[in-house]
Parts: structure tokens; C-alpha cells; sequence
């Protein structure tokens, strides 16, 4: 039985001026959820770095829709990672003429998308009559007794 390759969209944001460390916190929601829901937890994320990954969401269901002829909305995030870029180094004049290092980290965002396998439905269960004797010799579930709810009394008997 030969197995039909899933076909996998990706979009990738270079040199992106933030920490891969924070961008991974946000990546981390979303990976293995659909597309309208990731974005949804995107558009709540107070994080910067959610702005960026759903820049390059956006990106990888418009390479589906244009080249791949997918519909946006039935795709999942298969993969979405942070990779480290290069990072930018400064100096800062400090007292008695020193310097102080600032690094600028930058990191490559990779998010990839792939189509929902719908699951075949189910076949219908057989139905008593149609199954056979097996399916009358199964000892069927008695319904738990009940004690019977004490009567209430009403206020025109007590009076």
C-alpha cells in the first residue's frame, strides 16, 4: 500500500530584531493547533514577539492558498520553531572610559503548515435484529434501584 506524501507549506521570517528565547515562549502556543485557532491565541498574546510569528502565519496560509491551492482555514501548524540568528553587538560609553557591550539578538522564525486528515466516519453499529445471536446472548445492564423520593408535605395539610 503506498502511502500518499502529505504536503507541507512553510514560511520563514529572517533576522527578526527579538530574543529567540522570548519567540519560542510564543511559538510554543501554537504549535499543533489549526490555523484560525492559532491565530485567535496570537491576537490575545500580549507578547511583541506574537505580532512577528503571526506575520509569518499569515505568510505560510497565503503560500498555501496561491501556490498550493489549499483552503487557509483547514490547515494545522505541523511545526513552528525559533532558530538563533546573528546577533548585533554595541558598545555603550560607561564612566572612567569604559564600555559597556550591548548585544542585539536577531532569530529566524519557521512555521509550517500542513492539511487536516479528516478521519473516514465511523460505520453504524449493527442493529440487535440484523447481528445475529451474538448480540442476543450479551447479558444487557439492569438500571440501578431508586428509593422512592419521601413525600412532602404541603402547608394546607400542616394547617
Amino acid at each position: 500500500m503506498a502511502t500518499a506524501e502529505r504536503q507541507e507549506v512553510k514560511a520563514v521570517a529572517k533576522w527578526v530584531r527579538t530574543s529567540p528565547r522570548k519567540a519560542r515562549l510564543v511559538v510554543d502556543h501554537i504549535r499543533g493547533r489549526s490555523v484560525p485557532e492559532a491565530r485567535t491565541v496570537l491576537a490575545f498574546t500580549p507578547r511583541a514577539a506574537a505580532r512577528e510569528i503571526e506575520k509569518v502565519l499569515r505568510s505560510a496560509v497565503a503560500n498555501a492558498e496561491a501556490n498550493h491551492d489549499l483552503v487557509g482555514d483547514d490547515l494545522v501548524v505541523s511545526a513552528a520553531y525559533v532558530d538563533e540568528g546573528p546577533v548585533l553587538k554595541r558598545w555603550r560609553a560607561r564612566a572612567r572610559g569604559r564600555a559597556a557591550r550591548i548585544h542585539k539578538p536577531t532569530c529566524h522564525i519557521t512555521v509550517k503548515l500542513t492539511p487536516v486528515e479528516r478521519a473516514p466516519k465511523p460505520a453504524p453499529k449493527p442493529k440487535a435484529e440484523e447481528a445475529g445471536p451474538e448480540a442476543e446472548a450479551a447479558p444487557k445492564k439492569a438500571a440501578p434501584k431508586r428509593k422512592p423520593a419521601a413525600k412532602k408535605k404541603t402547608e394546607e395539610a400542616e394547617s
